[in-house]
């Protein structure tokens, strides 16, 4: 009989009182299956599904997806395939090793495009070594640190996305029919998608023209209103939500219906043409002065907000060093302990590991045609720096649930280029170092983030730390490769950095990093300055900078469609007066919106599969650009009332 509770203990959403202990879900004297075939194998592949799916998006939408609590909702409701039901720690592995798709693409997608935009070879082992170093840098660094922030800090770190999937994973039985409902919607949205991206069924992009205004108000004022009819970039809407949905929209409304149409009448009646143009502003439509002009304005709104983040979270790195260094001092002596949920991989290992690291990183620098002083320079710029931002990362995901990883690579990326340049080395060998370097720390941080959110679900379930790190390795490894392989693909279909495939805050790093190691100036630093004063205008007025930067930066199609999505869960919110009933659609809905998310994101990489073996041309179908518009119209608006009518089917 399953004496287990199915709820957490009360100690466990509190500070726990002078001589309190508290006492997991699952005892330290009792060993129930952790490690198993099962839960490594369903690990394993979460983590190269969500790794395709979060690439995807994130290059897309320059959004990222978490992927911890679908994986563990997944998890669960697998439990009826086997003769055996999981128990619950091997669903805490399963998650922990699944969850490293997210962290690790999330620290790739920052940098390593920029590579592509700057015309450098890129090949598979740079983007997988890139990532899987950061990744176990990340994991190695925040070791000695569990102790202090999961144990220590217990009830001051809230830890909130921790404590919605642990909840999930002890609820147990409830998440049965959860997972019915994200399999189902997953369904729905990669074949929603598919008819797109493949088929050509209908549209991706309403432009509007087949009903005449939109092409009237283009030619006309030089004004674009657009929506992409992705199912995934409107479930991204969901649970982004109406607020900062309505954020990104407005960088957007600012691009597209101001800023465009300003540059177009100034610039209108000029002969010459201003660069980086080459052709005059007059001969120029809505997309070209977008792609010319103001997309460069949000680029510098990007790195403004960025270097803002950093500027307010001097105080807290500091703090968060030092409180680091003590963490990892205490554990040092505590490295034996007797109980199974206090045994951490020791000190001595964790060192072994993080020298071997050094020690490769360093071959792989100067397997770059890079010298030896450049190669020890870039090793101890990106261990340090990781090491440094670690516990900043590692705290913030605790206090808040956000990582200001944006920030902190964007430091990296200007501090590295500027040491590099002293010591001699610029243009593309320069820029290779320096993304690369950028892309180590990157990826540590968002691993860090990630794994101390793994570290605390299994110190409230109850989990085996020493298992927990060292399956995180494994998956680690397997997301890195399959973000590279993603990341290839995308690459070889689309242009990275273009409307179709934007990559905004890698194009961001590109421009940064040109302007600071390029022959010449890469960014034209007045447009960019105008979009790092606007950020700053923005953290004044008290709205969140880097969200209005990204919808500059980004086509206005993508955020009206998330703004779509944040319409959808602002009535779902509201569909009932009884807010039990109304909370609960309202998560039902964020199922169906990460279903959506995480099968039409596997349907792009489907499409960017056939579209490179050339398949696409015999499976599209061809019909006149009107019809397909007006049937795009109409299935976006079934789909819409779908994600509607789907996430309201519970209370009454």
């Amino acid at each position: 009989m399953n004496t287990r509770p199915t709820k957490l203990p009360d100690e466990a959403y509190r500070e726990l009182l002078p001589g309190e202990v508290y006492h997991p879900i699952v005892p330290a004297s009792a060993s129930p299956l952790e490690v198993t075939a099962r839960s490594v194998a369903v690990g394993l592949v979460m983590a190269m599904i969500f790794s395709l799916a979060s690439a995807y998006l994130a290059l897309k939408t320059g959004q990222g997806m978490e992927a911890a609590i679908p994986i563990a909702i997944i998890a669960i409701g697998m439990a009826g395939l086997f003769s055996r039901r999981s128990t619950i720690l091997e669903n805490v592995i399963i998650q922990s090793i699944g969850a490293a798709s997210s962290a690790v693409v999330a620290g790739a997608v920052f940098t390593i495009p920029a590579l592509y935009m700057l015309d450098i070879e890129v090949g598979f082992w740079h983007i997988f070594l890139t990532a899987f170093f950061g990744g176990c840098l990340g994991v190695l660094f925040l070791i000695p640190l569990r102790d202090y922030l999961m144990v220590r800090e217990h009830g001051t770190l809230p830890f909130p996305e921790a404590m919605a999937t642990t909840e999930i994973l002890v609820a147990g039985e409830s998440a049965g029919q959860q997972a019915k409902t994200l399999v189902w919607a997953a369904l729905v949205g990669f074949a929603y998608d598919l008819c797109i991206l493949t088929f050509g069924l209908w549209r991706e992009v309403i432009t509007f023209h087949a009903i005449g205004i939109g092409r009237w108000i283009e030619r006309r004022f030089t004004m674009a209103f657009r929506v992409d009819g992705l199912s995934a970039i409107v479930g991204l809407g969901y649970i982004v939500g109406i607020k900062y949905a309505s954020i990104i929209a407005a960088g957007s409304v600012l691009s597209f219906l101001v800023l465009i149409p300003l540059v177009k009448y100034i610039g209108g009646n000029l002969a010459g043409v201003i660069p980086p143009a080459t052709v005059p502003i007059a001969d120029m439509g809505v997309d070209d002065i977008f792609t010319t002009y103001v997309r460069l304005i949000g680029i510098g709104g990007i790195a403004g907000a960025g270097i803002m983040g950093i500027i307010r979270s001097i105080p807290s790195i500091g703090q968060s060093f030092l409180l680091g260094i003590r963490g990892i001092a205490a554990a040092r002596g505590e490295e034996h302990p007797d109980a199974r949920t206090e045994r951490n991989i020791g000190m001595r290992d964790v060192l072994l590991g993080a020298a071997a690291i050094a020690v490769c990183l360093w071959l792989f620098f100067r397997g770059g045609l890079t010298g030896s002083l450049v190669a020890t320079i870039g090793v101890l710029l990106a261990l340090g720096i990781s090491f440094l931002f670690t516990m900043v990362s590692a705290r913030a995901i605790g206090l808040i649930g956000t990582n200001p990883v944006s920030g902190m690579t964007l430091a990296t990326l200007i501090i590295t280029s500027v040491i590099l340049t002293r010591v001699g080395l610029s243009g593309k060998p320069g820029m290779f170092v320096a993304l690369i370097i950028g892309g180590v720390v990157c990826t540590a941080l968002a691993t860090a983030g990630a794994f101390a959110t793994d570290l605390k679900i299994g110190y409230w379930i109850g989990a085996t730390p020493r298992r927990q790190q060292t399956w995180k390795f494994l998956g680690v490894a397997v997301s890195a490769a399959f973000c590279a392989l993603a990341m290839m693909l995308l690459a070889r279909t689309y242009t990275l950095g273009s409307m179709e495939m934007p990559a905004p805050q890698a194009s961001a790093m590109r421009e940064i990093i040109f302007g600071l190691m390029g022959p010449e100036a890469g960014v034209q630093w007045i447009l960019f300055s105008f979009g790092v004063i606007i950020s700053v205008i923005l953290w004044m007025a008290g709205v969140p900078a880097l969200a209005f930067a990204l919808g500059m930066y980004l086509p206005i199609q993508l955020n009206t469609a998330v703004l779509l999505g944040g319409i959808i869960s602002w009535f779902v919110g509201r569909s009932s007066r009884d807010e039990s009933v109304a909370k609960e659609r309202r998560e039902r809905g964020i199922l169906v919106a990460s279903g959506f998310i995480a099968g039409g994101s596997i349907a792009g990489v489907v499409a960017a599969v056939i579209a490179a073996l050339g398949w696409d041309r015999h499976l599209a179908v061809s019909y006149g650009e009107n019809a397909g518009e007006l049937v795009a119209i109409a299935m976006l608006a079934l789909l819409s009332i779908f994600m509607y009518r789907y996430s309201k089917r519970v209370g009454r």
